[in-house]
């Protein structure tokens, strides 16, 4: 079929043709965190610290979608190629040790984050005013962990086998019923924080319904079957080698929010604590069309290395550097000029607002390095350049921004420090990934050699 057909037609227009829906999906994705966050950033007489609260909450939350990307973002690049070089046993077969893996995990990682969320959630630096929401959050939404993982883990299978839109809906679905139910839950039922939550896990129950459903049945061309959900172990290896560098950068994200938290609470107390929460939902607003345009790319560089098409792999990681380049330069100026706009839409609570301003700017710094680093890691990812997709995840956030984050604040930057980490790795980080990329990826397609 020409529209499953990656290796036809111009390479930017196949992946446009799968970034578009994807990034639409990822956003109706963000909603259900995000649209949260609005509401409860707005709850009368919380003043800041509910969305300290969530902000604590984060590191767990976190820490499933870690494992989520592990198979998710492993099993995914991996059924593309295999479906380019028209191995379509191998790529079921892959879509089903997925599928068990993933559900597998998230019964385990429920156990052990409900079981232990309040020594945990001390550790991570909650006061006893800001545990309450903490809790009364992260006890509700860790219940709809295996509804997450399976949604978000398997949505990539759709978009891989040329069903983007079917994947868009896939969230569209979720997203709609939590912007209907979450005003219900916290203001009509007076439910608070605790009604977020269980307006998320509903709404996510229905996106995970919807995905299993489209994935066995007779529209999907490669479907989840029986026979296949049984774990291979060489299998399973293959699938978190490659999807072991999105389980790092989540992973690492988390080890980044935990140490944020614990160093903000010391220099700067719970509201800047909760100016980060803030600040890291605007990063995830802002850096979504990015990432789901190095997302959507994946399936297309996948399936023409898979068919030996290595000049259109050039081309396509040409075409998302530059993409990626222009945006993530607008959204730096965006967060320039309009800094108290951003803040206002997380928070009424003016403390935080003019606290917040500088804090954002300095966090913002030089954003479009970011696209370095997001093209790098989706080609090594794509093409199969396991190990160094993850270190380059390592290197950005464990080697550069956590140690920072403990030492600028102590050699003088005070809270400024904490906000300044992650500018310096954007730039070392970002320009070390994609140059290494070019040297030891790029220029070796263009000789025609598979690697």
């Amino acid at each position: 079929m020409r529209s499953t057909d990656f290796s036809e037609g111009k390479i930017w227009q196949n992946i446009v043709a799968q970034s578009i829906p994807l990034i639409l999906a990822q956003l109706v994705q963000l909603l259900y965190n995000v649209v949260d966050r609005i509401y409860i950033g707005h709850l009368p007489g919380a003043d800041s610290m509910a969305l300290t609260g969530i902000g604590l909450a984060f590191p767990l939350t976190t820490l499933i979608a870690a494992f989520t990307y592990l198979f998710g973002t492993g099993g995914t690049p991996l059924f593309s190629i295999a479906r380019g070089a028209e191995e379509e046993e191998r790529a079921e077969k892959i879509l089903g040790n997925t599928f068990t893996l993933l559900l597998g995990t998230s019964i385990a990682l429920f156990l052990f984050c409900y079981l232990l969320r309040r020594p945990i959630l001390y550790l991570f630096g909650a006061s006893d005013a800001s545990y309450l929401y903490a809790d009364a959050y992260l006890k509700i939404y860790l219940l709809g962990t295996p509804f997450t993982m399976l949604a978000t883990g398997l949505n990539g299978f759709i978009n891989a086998q040329g069903f983007p839109r079917i994947g868009m809906l896939t969230t569209l679905l979720g997203a709609v019923l939590n912007l209907i139910l979450d005003p219900v839950f916290i203001f009509g039922l007076n439910m608070g924080v605790s009604g977020a939550a269980l307006a998320t896990i509903l709404s996510q129950s229905v996106s995970c319904l919807w995905v299993l459903r489209f994935l066995t049945g007779k529209k999907a061309l490669h479907r989840i079957k029986k026979s296949h959900l049984r774990v291979i172990p060489k299998l399973a290896v293959e699938i978190m080698s490659l999807g072991m560098s999105g389980f790092i950068m989540q992973g690492t994200n988390c080890l980044v929010q935990v140490v944020c938290n614990a160093t903000l609470k010391i220099y700067g107390g719970d509201l800047y604590v909760g100016i980060m929460t803030v600040i890291n939902s605007a990063r995830e607003i802002l850096s979504l069309p990015v990432s789901g345009i190095t997302s959507g790319a994946q399936p297309v560089l996948g399936y023409n290395y898979g068919a030996k098409e290595y000049g259109k792999v050039r081309q396509g990681i040409r075409f998302t550097a530059a993409l990626g380049i222009v945006y993530t330069s607008l959204a730096w100026l965006l967060v320039l000029f309009s800094p108290h706009l951003l803040l206002s839409i997380f928070t009424e609570d003016t403390a935080m607002i003019e606290a917040g301003v500088g804090s954002l700017r300095l966090y913002f710094f030089g954003f479009f390095f970011m696209s370095f680093q997001f093209t790098g890691q989706s080609a090594f990812t794509a093409l199969g350049y396991s190990r160094h997709a993850i270190f380059f995840s390592l290197l950005r956030k464990a080697v550069i921004v956590a140690p920072l984050t403990l030492l600028l604040p102590r050699l003088g930057f005070g809270v400024d420090g904490v906000f300044l980490a992650e500018p310096v790795s954007n730039a070392i980080g970002g320009l070390a990934c994609f140059i290494t990329m070019y040297f030891t990826l790029y220029r070796k397609l263009g000789s025609g050699q598979s690697g």
